[in-house]
């Protein structure tokens, strides 16, 4: 009995438990693509409900508020008391907003569906960033970097599917997709009893796996969050621009078919699927710092020049774009829990809540700035977000040398 639970105490703090970090990451994927389908129906539903911009906005702003507010909230309590099975709940609210949006008759019926969908993201990321973060087995970046990979690749595959499967079809067959939500609980209840299982056996390890803590005084971590917190606007604030009006962007420009534009989309986010795996490799190796300067900053060169592209360049930039800025998060999520060790949940709740904000309110104000000017007006000026990354040079070096 007490040599095997030597055995698990040591897996939980030496090894990485690679067996977990794809499950929850093919977690993150199914969570990721069913959220993902909800822009990608944008201009189906635009044309039937006959939208706005600003009412197409306010799809995305209800769906990343509720997304968004509760995740620090469910962070900071899991901290204190891990919930294993709240996973597998937050994957029922996504399957409720599932089927209420294939049923939904009325706008606000769509808003109330999205939201639901948006409160199954926010119980979801801060627990399933601590699973990762609890089968890392010390590598940090590695395993927040496999748990994003399955998410962007879900933010991918979803726009696609959606394609072949609800534009040609109808609203109505978004209910194919609650069977991936049905899946995502049955996948999510077992990684909630290994997650169960590992609480017991850290519980039990206590005073012997104390995370070490950094000794930067406390005002020197707020103004790194707060910087850290500034460049996930700037790349939220250009995600938005991509993810809600880049179909639009290439039917007006380009005169693209619904379906020729969702396959640009794809090609972006199968990009920053793509890209996501190196961020976290490259953090741990070279360190963080280093990998969010580049991740940001490099990016703006090539978002300067896609307004101006033409139809074959818009698609090459489109996926440059997308692999340079899909390391960028990784890298900042692990830098900042190493500001504040102990408080993962918290850390991923505020995280990923205000990307997940700043996409909803991007996506809000850049609709009403589409409709008061033009869909290429709101690509010229989100073109110079990147340069944001220049605030990189003020964070601390926390990290020791890497060899």
């Amino acid at each position: 009995m007490n040599t095997s639970s030597s055995i698990d105490t040591k897996s939980l703090t030496n090894q990485t438990v690679y067996n977990i970090l794809f499950t929850i990451s093919f977690s993150h994927l199914l969570n990721d693509m069913l959220q993902s389908v909800i822009p990608a129906i944008y201009p189906m539903i635009k044309e039937n409900y006959q939208l706005s911009f600003t009412e197409i906005g306010l799809i995305t702003f209800c769906f990343q508020l509720t997304a968004s507010l509760l995740q620090p909230f469910v962070g900071f309590y899991t901290d204190k008391k891990p919930q294993p099975y709240s996973l597998a709940i937050g994957m029922g609210f996504t399957l409720m907003g599932l089927i209420s949006l294939a049923l939904a008759s009325s706008f606000l019926m769509i808003l109330l569906s999205v939201s639901l969908i948006g409160m199954g993201s926010s119980v979801f990321h801060p627990e399933s960033s601590r699973v990762a973060r609890l089968a890392s087995g010390g590598k940090k970046g590695l395993a927040q970097s496999i748990f994003q990979l399955g998410g962007n690749a879900g933010s991918a595959i979803g726009p696609l599917l959606a394609a072949l499967i609800i534009v040609p079809f109808g609203q109505i067959n978004i209910t194919w997709f609650a069977l991936a939500a049905i899946l995502g609980i049955v996948v999510l209840i077992r990684v909630g009893n290994w997650y169960k299982t590992q609480i017991t056996i850290k519980a039990a390890a206590k005073g012997r796996t104390v995370e070490q803590q950094n000794q930067l005084p406390r005002t020197k971590i707020i103004v790194a969050i707060g910087i850290l917190l500034t460049l996930i606007f700037s790349k939220y604030f250009y995600m938005a621009s991509m993810t809600s009006y880049f179909t639009f962007y290439l039917i007006d420009k380009f005169h693209l078919t619904v379906q020729q534009s969702q396959f640009y989309l794809f090609a972006f986010l199968a990009a920053i699927a793509a890209g996501t795996f190196m961020g976290g490799p490259l953090g741990d190796r070279f360190g963080r710092k280093y990998i969010i300067w580049i991740s940001i900053l490099g990016a703006a060169p090539f978002t300067l020049l896609l307004p101006h592209a033409d139809l074959f360049w818009t698609g090459i930039l489109a996926v440059v774009i997308g692999l340079i800025l899909a390391s960028a998060f990784s890298a900042i999520l692990v830098y900042a829990t190493e500001l504040l060790p102990g408080n993962v949940g918290m850390i991923s709740g505020l995280f990923f809540g205000f990307a997940f904000g700043m996409g909803g309110l991007g996506s809000a104000v850049l609709g009403k700035l589409a409709d008061n000017t033009s869909i290429e007006f709101v690509f010229q000026i989100c073109a110079f977000l990147p340069l944001i990354g220049i605030a990189t040079a003020f964070l601390p070096n926390i990290e020791s040398k890497k060899q």
